[in-house]
């Protein structure tokens, strides 16, 4: 299919790691494209300005660089500094989301990466990332499974899973093995690893990083309710991104939003970082973004990595002794201090969710 002529006039500026002027083969590789930018939240007006976004930068990727997936930020299309009250105003089904993104991809014949608010037949909401196809169709729907602060929890449901081993999937996009997190998940090397072990080739991670865990400072300014802590967030793009990646041997893609976020008022909702970045199988960083809207473009091609280790026998999927980490799955644990914690079996329990819809 011919890839849809660029039309929109506002060009960001683009950060190109490319391995060679054709895209990767299929089977070989994938030319991977993150849309950091700005975007609007709260409502559905919002969801209509970002998903012209979604379309620019689809273009954009798709007409310029011959990119095969776009990925973008957390909940990029209402919004991330959301409140209990706007959640009934921005969820989707997955069947009111599929139809707009799937021809957004299909008439730029480029996968998307499109992170949403979800809402299931039972009216639980969701921080969701919607995994589509080339063609228009739907690869996987995630559901974020460790949310990050109460704001979250109020506003999320953990997700139930039937089985544990469905929790975590890889889906093949241009025949490379695709996995995906949400945010916080990057902090848990566990998810990685499994990923991993699953046979993932790539980790796209969208997230929502503010100034204020950088600028521990300034945080009156973004955190007039004082809950923020006085030191620095370590810059999870600089530890625990090129971390995994290396550990793990796969490229881990990290996009956050960059710069002002706000309501369709006008109204100032959040400032982010614009940390995002693509990581190697070597933990090194092929492009990374300052806080500008920008776009990334990398070529992840597996097999221009060889071993890690100059022996050339040293592996870390191969030499592990899984029969000696029964620990990781333990549901009690002991913390430094010697007391006990005891997980809970249903992590929804204790919250008022504030998206149970009336």
């Amino acid at each position: 299919m011919p890839r849809k002529k660029l039309t929109n006039d506002h060009l960001p500026i683009k950060r190109v790691s490319l391995a060679g002027n054709q895209p990767p083969a299929t089977g070989e590789g994938i030319r991977l494209a993150i849309y950091q930018g700005q975007g609007w939240v709260g409502d559905k007006q919002a969801i209509t300005k970002n998903i012209k976004i979604l379309e620019n930068a689809a273009q954009m990727a798709s007409y310029e660089f011959q990119a095969q997936l776009l990925l973008l930020p957390e909940l990029f299309l209402c919004g991330y500094n959301i409140c209990p009250n706007d959640v009934s105003n921005i969820v989707l089904t997955e069947d009111e989301l599929i139809p707009q993104i799937g021809e957004i991809a299909q008439s730029n014949n480029i996968a998307i990466v499109c992170p949403y608010a979800e809402i299931d037949a039972d009216e639980r909401c969701y921080d969701a990332i919607m995994l589509i196809d080339r063609n228009g169709t739907k690869l996987r729907n995630y559901r974020k499974t460790q949310l990050w602060g109460n704001d979250e929890k109020r506003n999320w449901w953990y997700p139930y899973v039937d089985e544990p081993e469905d929790a975590y999937a890889v889906n093949q996009v241009n025949g490379i093995n695709v996995g995906m997190l949400n945010c916080y998940e990057a902090e848990f090397p566990e998810l990685s690893r499994i990923l991993a072990l699953k046979g993932a080739q790539l980790v796209v991670i969208p997230t929502a990083a503010d100034v204020a865990t950088l600028e521990p400072n300034n945080c009156g300014k973004f955190d007039p309710k004082g809950e923020w802590t006085d030191w620095a967030y370590p810059d999870v793009s600089k530890t625990a991104i090129p971390g995994n990646a290396y550990q793990n041997k796969m490229f881990v893609a990290y996009a956050n939003h960059a710069l002002l976020e706000k309501r369709s008022s006008g109204e100032l909702s959040a400032i982010y970082l614009g940390n995002s970045a693509i990581a190697d199988p070597y933990g090194q960083l092929l492009v990374a973004a300052d806080n500008v809207e920008t776009l990334l473009i990398a070529d992840c091609v597996p097999g221009n990595y060889t071993c890690t280790h100059p022996d050339g026998q040293s592996d870390y999927i191969k030499d592990r002794r899984p029969n000696l980490y029964h620990q990781l799955t333990s549901m009690k644990v002991t913390l430094p201090d010697g007391s006990i914690y005891d997980y809970p079996e249903d992590p929804n329990q204790g919250y008022d969710i504030g998206n149970q819809l009336m």
